[in-house]
């Protein structure tokens, strides 16, 4: 992969200022560790994409019918984003126009749902995601959210408490996924969950969508009414969503998208989100996957191996929870000295946690950009040794200056930007 400065050099004649910025971001991205489970580093051509003339397009409608002349390249692409997504997820009917994966719920949300409606969602404090029913997003405002969690003990979705909780609320939507749990989620189990209650059923597969996409994690298109995505992550795409759902709600989905929650798509970012299905369907997208499986593995594994807890008691995604409140850090105090070591994760609050979010008692940690840059297994076992070092010196200059060091000289062992 190769980042090509020199497509950014009108930039740097009109606004040096944000040009600086891009350089540092740049240098941030080259040289430092990034572990954050949501992020990942997109393809030069994804980015050329989304940096293309299709930016200065407008195209209000769906392809062929279009509320704005000229579309009919903007039309093109689109119809291969579609087409390939349908390839990828093996979908009846998809929506490539959301521009975030909070639209795309809110989207399979209004589809079907009135506002005082009631959802069943999995709690944001225990591993769900804010559009899943937090009484500070959209989606506790405008409908009765109830949540269900992971059991105190083991960690893990208990679905009999599910069922329970379906029956005493019963909601109209049960919204399945998760952005802060590692274990493989029962579709079919929630499949049965919804059909007793009479409720449809979301799945938000944000996080784990390009190891669906490549059949090493169960897919829900089946079981589900709506199937929900982000367009990056593990897919490696641009940052946006896209809508999957059964044919019998196609239309309703396509007519809340437009015009009933967005104006003209953002074609650049459609395209680039073509460029990105493209890229998924290739043979080795597969094996990238599995790296990014072996090597969160490696590293819960890892940490499991000098005394952490690590929550739900390992991985079979592409990320995990390090709980630390047995070694006098917390989440927040984790991340800065982490970061000041090279190495970036983000604070992230544990099941029961009794600390704030913004303090937190654990990190997350996720593989997608170091399995980019091409790391195994056998680096994993160096960054958790750089990591327990850090966790347990977290105020460290010495520390924190020579790991840094260490960690650039790793970083520049496995290259994603080129420097000019």
């Amino acid at each position: 992969m190769g980042y090509v400065v020199g497509t950014l050099k009108a930039v740097k004649q009109e606004d040096p200022e944000v040009y600086a910025a891009f350089r540092a971001e740049e240098k941030r991205q080259r040289d430092k560790l990034v572990l954050i489970a949501s992020e990942n580093y997109a393809s030069p051509a994804v980015l050329a994409a989304q940096g293309s003339l299709m930016t200065n397009k407008y195209a209000e409608g769906y392809p062929r019918r279009r509320y704005y002349g000229g579309c009919q390249y903007v039309d093109a692409v689109e119809e291969l984003a579609i087409a390939r997504a349908k390839q990828l997820f093996g979908c009846e009917h998809v929506n490539v126009q959301p521009h975030s994966g909070s639209t795309a719920n809110m989207a399979a949300y209004l589809a079907v749902l009135k506002p005082g409606d009631t959802i069943l969602g999995m709690a944001l404090s225990q591993g769900g995601h804010l559009t899943h029913g937090s009484k500070v997003n959209f989606s506790g405002k405008l409908f009765q959210a109830f949540s269900y969690g992971v059991d105190r003990e083991t960690e893990l979705i208990d679905y009999d408490a599910v069922q329970q909780k379906a029956e005493e609320v019963r909601p109209r939507m049960i919204v399945v996924g998760a952005s802060a749990y590692s274990k493989v989620i029962d579709f079919p189990r929630f499949q049965e969950i919804a059909k007793s209650v009479g409720a449809y059923l979301l799945v938000d597969i944000a996080h784990i969508s390009g190891l669906v996409a490549t059949g090493l994690h169960p897919s829900p298109v089946s079981h589900a009414d709506f199937v929900t995505t982000t367009t990056h992550k593990t897919l490696r795409g641009p940052r946006a969503g896209m809508v999957m759902c059964k044919e019998e709600h196609a239309k309703a989905v396509d007519k809340i998208i437009f015009p009933g929650l967005q104006g003209g798509p953002l074609m650049h970012v459609i395209a680039a989100k073509a460029v990105a299905f493209k890229e998924a369907l290739a043979p080795g997208f597969a094996a990238y996957q599995q790296r990014i499986l072996d090597n969160a593995r490696a590293l819960a594994d890892g940490f499991t191996a000098r005394g952490y807890h690590v929550v739900s008691g390992g991985t079979d995604t592409h990320l995990f929870l390090l709980n630390l409140n047995s070694r006098g850090v917390t989440g927040k105090e984790a991340e800065e000295a982490l970061d000041a070591s090279g190495i970036i994760v983000n604070k992230n609050a544990v099941p029961y946690d009794e600390r704030p979010p913004a303090v937190a008692s654990g990190i997350r940690i996720g593989t997608p950009i170091a399995s980019t840059r091409g790391m195994g297994v056998s680096e994993m076992s160096q960054i958790v040794a750089w990591m327990d070092e850090v966790l347990h010196h977290p105020t460290a200059k010495r520390v924190q200056s020579r790991i840094r060091k260490e960690v650039k000289a790793l970083c520049a062992r496995f290259p994603v930007f080129s420097d000019s």
